[in-house]
């Protein structure tokens, strides 16, 4: 039976509504933490979406994850938003390395993505690895992937993207979807978040939780983004005394709560394969942003922490 208790927000300019709670799938990497069993993997989706969650996010970067949520979702591919990713190596251009933004790439990419997804279409497809737009236009990277939206395949465009290149990404104007990296401890995107989403665009933020933050369990760091240094984490965390601030919450649900404190966040995709894990999260979401007065007195220390 489903639960759709967590609060829903409208997905950029888009009809769709979005749960601000979303399901990351690179979780499903063992890159990314320890092994997971296709059993296991079944278990945690089919939990996300019987608790509310109608977005998932994945990757050809992924590893198995693709196939993952294809097996275990397939079946209800009506009940949730699915994204993916294009770019990625899918050893159609000879010598790759890295991502590649040609069409013969990224038509190879999605229809990869469709056939381990086992759906005749995907939601939002995003450019990887935050290109330039001087690496979008070299080889009509757009034109390629709005081909693939015109013949029914693609529904939205999007680009996972960052700092230096995310302000020109915004003005080119093009993209439906923004993923932005985002967290208590990571905010340098913070105004630009809210300037995607006042140009129209829907905004994903990732690594709002589970990547650069500090975890009770495992320590510090374990599971952290690229972009955040090894100790940037535990040493901005400490040196805001932001533990005053949790009045009995986990550091892990304060993280969550702060992020979906911006207002003008869609959604937030939350990575587990753990099911307690994953119910901590979601009732942490049901709880909303954090208090006003408890979310100014983080930022407050945390500016003056950085600046």
């Amino acid at each position: 039976m489903t639960n759709n208790d967590l609060p829903r927000r409208r997905f950029g300019d888009t009809e769709l509504q979005v749960t601000t709670l979303g399901y990351g799938a690179m979780s499903l990497d063992s890159r990314f933490g320890r092994t997971v069993s296709q059993p296991e993997a079944d278990e945690v989706l089919n939990l996300a979406l019987d608790a509310g969650i109608n977005f998932v996010d994945t990757s050809p970067d992924y590893g198995p994850s693709e196939e993952m949520v294809g097996r275990a979702l397939a079946y209800r591919r009506s009940q949730y938003i699915l994204a993916t990713k294009c770019g990625c190596p899918v050893d159609v251009e000879p010598d790759q390395q890295g991502h590649v933004f040609t069409p013969r790439n990224i038509t190879a990419a999605v229809e990869q993505s469709l056939r381990r997804l086992r759906t005749d279409y995907i939601d939002i497809v995003q450019f990887h690895g935050s290109p330039s737009r001087t690496a979008l236009e070299e080889h009509g990277a757009i034109e390629a992937l709005r081909a693939l939206q015109r013949a029914g395949k693609v529904r939205f465009i999007g680009i996972s993207g960052t700092l230096p290149n995310l302000p020109e990404q915004i003005d080119l104007g093009v993209f439906d979807v923004f993923q932005i990296p985002y967290s208590a401890l990571q905010r340098e995107h913070e105004a630009l978040i809210t300037r995607a989403r006042q140009a129209g665009a829907a905004t994903v933020i990732r690594g709002g939780v589970a990547r650069g933050a500090p975890s009770e369990e495992k320590g510090w760091d374990i599971r952290r983004l690229p972009e955040v240094p090894e100790e940037h984490p535990r040493t901005l965390w400490e040196a805001a005394a932001l533990d005053d601030l949790l009045d009995g919450a986990t550091r892990m649900e304060f993280m969550l709560r702060f992020t979906l404190s911006h207002p003008e966040l869609d959604t937030t995709i939350v990575g587990t394969a753990n099911p307690i894990h994953l119910r901590e999260n979601l009732d942490a979401a049901r709880k909303g942003p954090l208090p006003p007065d408890v979310l100014a007195e983080a930022k407050r220390r945390l500016d003056a922490v950085v600046g």
